[in-house]
């Protein structure tokens, strides 16, 4: 299909059921939360309503939002989220040329591998996690074995990267698998053959061209972990909450739905704000994408 106007019928057909999806289930919900962040809830016969809402009709829910609480906890996820990013990175892209440059018959094995962990709930994950790091885990033993010095990182900031790590790695994997597959080898026959180094081969050639797959792992990775509240509450605990943690507690134990609202416009607009510099990145690279 080269032109979707000659066939109108088709596409509009094929088109119907998934837009009435995104929006019965989308943008329907996103706006009435949108309308939500700027609500309050009515008082009906002196007493505040938890169902009822007076629309439209603050700000308020924003101003309390710029509160410092509130913004030590964007400001932790944005900062856990990158470290978080970073390792990820520095994991993923040499397993992913392992991948790639592994026999044939050993490939489709490696990256069952790594898809594997999508089919595990992340609470199971998380859970087993906790096995592994608290006081006495699998950690502590096998450093015990080794007469080395315990740790206890369970329920610390450490914890929640490691968690963070352990639950994106394969979303950094897997589009960096991606372009690496597609890499011309030849570039780096001819690098290599006209005397550059391995290390001046990776950054003159191999990084540039594999950019790309980058810049799409960072988006894919950094993103959910700024929304993540799972993993800070069950490895971080109280003292280690994210911004997530904050929208998860307004819209369940607080029943704040207008403040929990307003937050998570917030984080919606910081994930904007990424996604704007990605497609500035991708436009430098002259639309080139994974």
């Amino acid at each position: 299909m080269d032109y979707w106007k000659d066939f109108r019928k088709v596409f509009f057909t094929l088109m119907t059921l998934g837009s009435f999806w995104m929006l019965l289930f989308f943008v329907v919900p996103m706006g009435f939360l949108f309308v939500l962040s700027f609500s309050s809830k009515a008082i009906v016969n002196g007493e505040t309503s938890i169902l009822d809402y007076n629309y439209f009709s603050t700000i308020a829910n924003y101003v309390d939002a710029a509160g410092s609480s509130y913004l030590v906890l964007l400001g932790r996820a944005v900062l856990w989220s990158a470290i978080a990013t970073i390792v990820c990175l520095l994991l993923a892209y040499p397993l992913a040329f392992a991948v790639c440059f592994s026999a044939p018959k050993w490939r489709p094995i490696l990256l069952l591998l790594l898809i594997l962990p999508f089919w595990i709930n992340l609470l199971i994950r998380t859970y087993a996690l906790i096995q592994v790091l608290r006081t006495n885990g699998f950690l502590n033993q096998a450093l015990g074995f080794f007469h080395l010095p315990q740790t206890d990182i369970l329920f610390g900031t450490s914890a929640v990267i490691m968690g963070l790590v352990y639950v994106y790695l394969p979303f950094m994997v897997l589009p960096l698998y991606s372009t690496i597959e597609k890499l011309d080898k030849s570039y780096l026959e001819a690098s290599l053959d006209l005397g550059a180094s391995q290390p001046r081969t990776f950054w003159s050639i191999t990084l540039p061209l594999t950019m790309p797959g980058v810049i799409t792992g960072i988006i894919l990775v950094f993103i959910p972990c700024l929304g993540s509240f799972l993993t800070s509450d069950l490895l971080g605990g109280p003292n280690n909450w994210m911004i997530g943690n904050a929208i998860q507690n307004q819209f369940g134990e607080a029943n704040n739905w207008p403040f929990g609202a307003a937050l998570s416009f917030i984080l919606m607009y910081a994930t904007f704000f990424v996604l704007f510099v990605r497609a500035m990145l991708t436009r430098r690279s002259k639309g080139v994408d994974a």
